[in-house]
């Protein structure tokens, strides 16, 4: 295989890998942006609120004559949210275990309200997955301190927003559930606020009251029991603590609810990373008169869970800026710069398939590089002087011989004469002429 054909697969694998990487790109930020944009499975946060009750009831007065009411109590409110079955790739299902306490007492004495909720999402939308035949979720009927009975889970139809907002949140109005009133109820977009370093939208919701905070509209509380036991309650007025009539009069009141809520979201991954409540639960006749008060409280998301939730908004931003930006742009500089690489090498490739084949039609590139490897040099251009050739000047015809030399050796006449050896051939120059004449005598 030689050099050329080598370059041109190399090319074609270049340009292969550029256009892959460009498709790969247009699949991340479209197809797999989409995907990913859901509400996690893998949910399970235990989220912590302190605050006050401006009143709260003592449960032990409930075994006495009258009822008593406590000041300025500290609270703690819990939720602690698990991921259940159903769960797949369209939705999740979230159990949500919500209960309010009295810090100042022990054990159940200081447990004032308490509701398991259980609701299945969309997973993009993260709205409640209801209809006619499907109520979407279920409420945990509650239960006596001594009951042994495993819980009993009774289908409640969700609707709307719950426990969290949709990816990409926008400044809008969306239908929020709230389970105590059993319906959903409108949460306004505010403002945009900074938590924690992160930005985010700030939602209000009002159940009963107005946005001055007054009580326009309480909800009858919705009992979960049989007989409604918790919804309506029948003592004396002195167990009730009106005055002015008689102590033993059997006075009827039914419960109400009404509360104001604050949301601080993460718009991009819709995840709730700061809360307040404002809930009151009262006895009233009259549903704007509240005569005996079960809580009034206001807590808010203590630091520690506003950092664990505003990490997790976090997290969810960089799996979803990984997947629809930074993957993305990635590839199409790396698509981009192979396609032209590619390019460049398979130009290049073909011009040394066609110096292999006539190198006559590479001059091209030696001429790109520098002087061509056979361009003559400046000497060899220059025209080469022609020198006239010198003949040998011819030989004159020689005199007699000399007459021999007295003093020379001679051989006799009975020896024979060798002749000579050979020698070179005499290439010298010719010898002068000797003299014509016979030599002076002295």
């Amino acid at each position: 295989m030689n050099r050329a054909v080598m370059l041109r697969f190399a090319a074609c694998a270049i340009i292969g890998l550029g256009a892959a990487l460009l498709i790969a790109a247009l699949l991340l930020s479209t197809y797999t942006s989409s995907r990913i944009t859901k509400v996690p499975l893998d949910i399970d946060a235990t989220l912590v609120s302190d605050g006050t009750a401006m009143q709260a009831l003592d449960a032990a007065s409930l075994a006495t004559d009258h009822l008593v009411v406590n000041q300025n109590v500290p609270l703690v409110s819990q939720q602690q949210v698990s991921v259940e079955s159903p769960a797949n790739a369209d939705v999740v299902t979230l159990q949500v275990g919500t209960s309010v306490r009295r810090t100042d007492k022990q054990k159940d004495s200081g447990l004032l309200l308490a509701i398991v909720d259980t609701v299945t999402l969309n997973r993009k939308t993260a709205t409640a997955v209801s209809d006619d035949t499907h109520t979407g979720g279920s409420v945990q009927k509650p239960r006596a301190f001594n009951d042994e009975n495993p819980p009993t889970a009774m289908p409640l139809r969700h609707d709307g927003l719950a426990y969290r907002f949709p990816f990409h949140t926008e400044k809008k109005t969306y239908p929020y559930f709230d389970p105590i009133a059993q319906k959903p109820f409108d949460v306004n977009y505010d403002t945009q606020e900074d938590v924690n370093g992160l930005t985010t939208y700030r939602f209000t919701q009002n159940v009963g009251y107005n946005a001055d905070g007054k009580l326009v509209a309480p909800v009858t509380y919705p009992s979960l029991l049989a007989g409604q036991e918790d919804a309506k309650q029948t003592t004396s007025a002195a167990m009730w603590g009106v005055q002015g009539g008689d102590p033993a009069e059997q006075i009827t009141m039914t419960r109400y609810y009404a509360a104001q809520r604050t949301f601080w979201v993460d718009p991009v991954s819709g995840t709730i990373v700061k809360e307040t409540e404002h809930a009151n639960h009262y006895f009233a006749r009259d549903p704007l008169k509240p005569e005996m008060t079960l809580v009034d409280y206001k807590v808010t998301t203590n630091e520690d869970t506003v950092e664990s939730q505003v990490n997790a908004a976090r997290d969810e931003r960089d799996r979803l800026a990984l997947w629809s930006r930074v993957l993305p742009i990635t590839f199409t500089a790396v698509g981009l710069i192979a396609l032209v690489g590619g390019a460049v090498l398979a130009s290049f490739s073909l011009r040394t398939e066609s110096a292999l084949t006539d190198p006559g039609l590479d001059r091209g590139d030696q001429e790109f590089f520098g002087r061509g490897l056979d361009e003559p040099v400046p000497g060899a251009e220059a025209e080469t002087e022609k020198l006239p050739t010198q003949r040998p000047a011819p030989r004159d015809d020689p005199g007699p011989p000399a007459p021999a030399d007295p003093e020379a050796p001679t051989l006799g006449a009975d020896e024979p004469v060798e002749p000579p050896e050979p020698g070179p051939p005499d290439t010298g120059p010719p010898e002068p002429p000797g003299p014509t004449g016979p030599p002076e005598r002295p």
